[in-house]
């Protein structure tokens, strides 16, 4: 006889619970309020179909799904701790396929010091859908919000841009593109550095929809203009090797990259930051007086770029 909900919960998620989640036996998590912090909540749903391949390996569904949400975390500089899961099954529910699930789940947990405090599972006649929502504290005041980015301002962003659009474009085609594919499935929060850029970085987000898109959104919400500078843009030697197009790097999305603004002095504090966190930083533009985001070419003058990322509508 197939197991109950509530005997697969007990067996399988209960273990990765933590202090306030009540053993998963209750309808609430208690999280207590620490002195001198504020919370940072954040939410992303990923969907069969439209965030991963239907076929996807379930402990990589299971890390992608946490790992998008701890990228909101590490951008804003926060530090996290805990998560609500909501899994939304087709029928017939699959017990290996849960174990895997919770598997890559209990993997992540000890990578990032996070742990479940509850959610909900049920069955749905549509695709399989996988929602977080993260908690991380961060010290009173001190959230990197998309506001703050002030003219005279530098551009920076972590890491390498357009890997994971490569690498979605390469499964598409079933094209053998290790390191591409790789950062397509499985991204790469940037925490450490996150917690590094309290007090350095005037505003900043992750990069989910598009390098562009994204800092379009600091630039509307801070009324500013952002200026991305093309040769800066950092791109991997396996992009380089596969297309090398700039344009697709920028507007691609899902990188789960810091894209941040910071005061021309600070740019020694960022780069001491970058260091001591082992994660790549880049120069890659400047904030000016004005609205909007543009791309430049070497000769400073904006490029064309018909869609800037990623829309869900």
């Amino acid at each position: 006889m197939p197991k109950s909900e509530f005997e697969l919960i007990a067996e399988l998620f209960a273990p990765l619970a933590g202090k306030g989640a009540l053993g998963l036996t209750d309808d609430v998590a208690l999280i207590a309020p620490r002195a001198g912090r504020e919370l940072v909540a954040t939410t992303d749903a990923i969907v069969a179909g439209v965030d991963f391949f239907p076929n996807e390996a379930a402990d990589v569904v299971a890390r992608r799904a946490l790992r998008v949400n701890l990228s909101d975390l590490a951008a804003k500089g926060a530090e996290p701790f805990g998560y609500l899961l909501t899994l939304s099954l087709p029928k017939p529910v699959r017990e290996g396929w849960l174990r895997r699930f919770a598997s890559g789940l209990a993997a992540d947990q000890k990578a990032f010091g996070v742990s479940l405090l509850g959610g909900d599972m049920s069955s749905t006649p549509g695709p399989l859908s996988v929602s977080v929502t993260a908690f991380g504290w961060v010290p009173k005041g001190r959230a990197i919000l998309r506001r703050g980015a002030g003219p005279g301002d530098l551009v920076f962003v972590t890491g390498t841009i357009g890997d994971s659009g490569a690498g979605l474009r390469a499964l598409k085609a079933k094209k053998r593109e290790a390191a591409l594919i790789a950062r397509y499935r499985v991204p790469e929060p940037r925490v450490a550095l996150g917690l590094r850029l309290r007090g350095i970085a005037s505003a900043a987000l992750d990069v989910s929809d598009g390098l562009l898109a994204d800092l379009g959104h600091i630039a509307d919400v801070s009324n500013v203009h952002v200026a991305v500078i093309a040769e800066r843009v950092p791109l991997s030697q396996a992009l380089r090797r596969f297309d090398g197009d700039v344009v697709r790097a920028v507007t691609a999305g899902d990188d789960y990259e810091i894209a941040f603004t910071a005061p021309r002095g600070k740019r020694t504090q960022v780069m001491a930051a970058a260091k001591a966190a082992g994660v790549r930083v880049s120069e890659i533009g400047f904030v000016a007086k004005g609205r909007g985001v543009a791309l430049l070419g070497q000769d400073g003058r904006v490029m064309p770029v018909v869609k800037k990322g990623w829309e869900h509508f």
